[in-house]
Parts: C-alpha cells; sequence; structure tokens
C-alpha cells in the first residue's frame, strides 16, 4: 500500500523545510524527502559555518532573473522581519556584521534547528537517504527517453489524479501536491544535481541556461604570475562587470580573485568580458593626491604612499609589476595620471570561474513564465510547485538567497 499524504516536499534546504513547516500549519500532512543524509547541509556551511540568514535591506532589485517582476510578490509578504521574529523565538542570538546582514552569534546549526523544530511542531515528517526515481510511472532522470515518446505532456497528463512516487528503495508515496525544493548546482559535493531541472523539463516546463554564479574568478597565466604570491591578501575595492559595481573586499587565492567583491560581480561577468578594479575606492581623484604628496614629500616612493591605502605586500606588487620605481620627484604629471588610472581602473580578463565545486548559487533555472508568482504553483500543471534556487531567480551576497527561500517556501506552503 502507499503512503498517502496531503503535501510531499522534495528537498529538505531551506525552502522546503520553510515550506513544509508553513503547509504542516495549515492543516495538511506533510512529508519532506531529500536523498542527502542530513538535512540543511548548505545551511551548515553558509556563512563560514555562521549562516548570514537574511538581509533586512532585502528588495527587488538585490535578485537577478529573465523575470524581474517575479520575486515581488512573495518578498512583499515575507519580509525578513518576519523571519527575524521566528528567529528570536526560538532565543537564537544573532549579529549584524554589515549593514543588514544577519549572521548566527554562534553556530548555523541553530538556524537548522529553528526549522526542523518548526516542522516537528507543525507535523511535517522528515525522511532522509530517500531518492526518487519515478513520478507517475514515469522516470525522472537517469535513464534515456524512448525514442517516440513525449514524455512531458504524456507526464503532465498523469498528474490528474495527485502524484504517485517510486523511491529507489521500492517504496511508492502519494501526494496531492508536490513542491520541489531541490535547488542548484552549486557545491555538488553536498548533493547538489540537476534533478529539479529534468523534473520541470519532464512536465514541459522550461529551463533557462544555467552557470555558477557568486564564485570565485580563475586568472590568464600573465595574471596568475604575479598575484598568485600575494595569495591571503585582502583589500578593500570596487569592483565592476556586466554593468554592475560592488564595494566590498578582494581577497587574492593561490587560484585567483575571490572575496565578496568579485563573488558580486561574478554573477553579472559574461566570459570573455573584463573585469575592473578600482584599489582605491575611498580616493575620488588619486592623481591630485599624488601631486600633493610629491609637492610635500618628494623623495616619498611610489610604493610607500601606497602603504597608505592597502597592505604593504600589495603596495610592494603592484609597484612592481607595473614598474612604478623611484621618488614622486622623478615621475611628472603625466606619468602620475598614468599611475592613478591603473589604481583606480585597472582590468582583467579572467579565464573563467571556479565553476559549481565552490560557487555559492545557480543562476538561471526553471523559466519563472510558466509559475505563479503567488503560490509558485506550475500554471500548466496544477498541483505542482517549485521554489527557492531551482528556479529562474538569484540574489546577490549578504544573505539575500536565504531570504528568497524564506520568502518563496512561506508563499508556496500557505497555498498548498
Amino acid at each position: 500500500m502507499a503512503e498517502q499524504y496531503d503535501v510531499i516536499v522534495l528537498g529538505a534546504g531551506a525552502a522546503g523545510l520553510m515550506c513544509a513547516a508553513t503547509a504542516g500549519y495549515q492543516g495538511h500532512s506533510v512529508l519532506v524527502l531529500d536523498h542527502a543524509n542530513k538535512a540543511g547541509k548548505k545551511i551548515l556551511m553558509s556563512g563560514g559555518g555562521r549562516c548570514n540568514f537574511t538581509n533586512l535591506n532585502t528588495t527587488p532589485a538585490h535578485f537577478t532573473s529573465a523575470n524581474p517582476h517575479f520575486c515581488k510578490s512573495a518578498l512583499n509578504r515575507y519580509s525578513p522581519w518576519h523571519f527575524l521574529e521566528m528567529v528570536e523565538r526560538h532565543g537564537v542570538e544573532h549579529v549584524e556584521k554589515a549593514p543588514g546582514q544577519l549572521f548566527c552569534a554562534g553556530s548555523s546549526k541553530e538556524i537548522l534547528q529553528v526549522l526542523l523544530t518548526e516542522c516537528e511542531w507543525a507535523g511535517a515528517r522528515l525522511r532522509l537517504n530517500t531518492a526518487v526515481t519515478h513520478l507517475n510511472g514515469v522516470p525522472v532522470e537517469g535513464q534515456e527517453r524512448p525514442a517516440n515518446e513525449s514524455p512531458a505532456p504524456t507526464l503532465a497528463e498523469r498528474v490528474a489524479d495527485g502524484f504517485r512516487l517510486r523511491t529507489a528503495g521500492g517504496g511508492e508515496l502519494r501526494a496531492r501536491r508536490l513542491v520541489v525544493a531541490t535547488g542548484g548546482l552549486s557545491i555538488p559535493t553536498l548533493g547538489a544535481g540537476p534533478f529539479g531541472y529534468r523534473l520541470a523539463e519532464r512536465f514541459g516546463l522550461g529551463v533557462l541556461p544555467t552557470r555558477a554564479g557568486l564564485v570565485p574568478f580563475t586568472l590568464q597565466p600573465a595574471d596568475k604570475s604575479w598575484l598568485a604570491e600575494l595569495a591571503g591578501v585582502s583589500a578593500e575595492v570596487a569592483a565592476e562587470a556586466g554593468g554592475r559595481r560592488f564595494q566590498e573586499p578582494l581577497l587574492i587565492t593561490h587560484r585567483g580573485l575571490s572575496g565578496p567583491a568579485m563573488l558580486q560581480v561574478s554573477s553579472f561577468w559574461a566570459p570573455g568580458d573584463p573585469v575592473t578594479v578600482d584599489w582605491l575606492p575611498a580616493l575620488a581623484d588619486p592623481a591630485a593626491a599624488l601631486r600633493a604628496a610629491r609637492a610635500e614629500q618628494p623623495a616619498t616612493a611610489v610604493e610607500k604612499w601606497l602603504r597608505g591605502f592597502v597592505s604593504q605586500r600589495l603596495a610592494a606588487a603592484l609597484s612592481e609589476h607595473f614598474g612604478w620605481h623611484g621618488p614622486l620627484q622623478h615621475h611628472g604629471n603625466e606619468r602620475l595620471a598614468e599611475i592613478a588610472a591603473v589604481l583606480k581602473g585597472w582590468r582583467f580578463k579572467p579565464s573563467g570561474t571556479e565553476g559549481y565545486r565552490t560557487a555559492e548559487v545557480t543562476l538561471g533555472g526553471i523559466d519563472t513564465d510558466a509559475v505563479s508568482s503567488k503560490t509558485f504553483e506550475a500554471k500548466a500543471v496544477p498541483g505542482l510547485h517549485f521554489i527557492g534556487e531551482v528556479l529562474d531567480v538569484t540574489g546577490e551576497l549578504g544573505g539575500f538567497n536565504f531570504q528568497w527561500a524564506w520568502a518563496s517556501g512561506h508563499a508556496a506552503g500557505l497555498a498548498l
């Protein structure tokens, strides 16, 4: 006999657990399934283990999507203050590391425990180590489609009486509503994969091209040769790519450039395009500052002057790489203007990114045109909902993606 539930949620991450608790409080019988051996793995590792669980300054402008209006309804109905109230009700202490960015004062385990406790109180059940192989008799992934089969419309036609799920262990589950919260492709070692996209395609929904977002850059050999020696050095910069500019810290690594500034612009960068770095974002006119320094201390070297703004190692590397040798008095106004131009607008062309292995999010995903922005139900498949990162909605760095998980999960949970 198949187990029967009102709602089955696929994915025990941030969005899935939020949706399950919300649906449970509506009086529905809810089961959460996940193929992993532990719930909320991405929650646990986020924010360096302290989980940047929301951003108080969340607005739709902080999200990227082919349809920028899609996220507005859910974000307006479930604000950061709603989630913060729940966190504080559970006694979780938090800190604001940067304006609006809230982290656990202790461990990210506390946020996961909040969600698991809410699910328990709401009566939602959790089942781990459970992979779904078939939906209403049709393989979801991992098998080739029959040559003459048109699986998407066939599967859509088969859900009139609800959803039948077969698991890898051979068990069968039934539900009148199915919520897909399986996330994107980021960090496959935590169990990420294309399951949600494949399932959407089986139902005939469009899936927009995906790529790694909020991800470190790798460097061309010429740039890596001098920057790799600075691994571990950080600096406050303003970085720009794809028409977007972010003033955040940059971190130099053995592989390339990372840190919040690089992660932010990576979501707007296109392969082959340059990234521009302003090494002195706090200095509006470095050429004028260099001329003033030359007048006051003509024997001062460019490198020594730079140490007033960046670390000693970075100042030395920049001066050596670009040939800024000798005292300021040996540099004319034109030369000082050239130095200032490099400091305010160094351009490099990444060789690529580190990819999904280290990416925090996945750009692209299920086309939101096929999904209701209020209920997150597929317009052509009653009872089928998609929430969280599996959709083509991606937030900037700083807690915005978790807020999207909470807001989309809550909206779908209320609509079930």
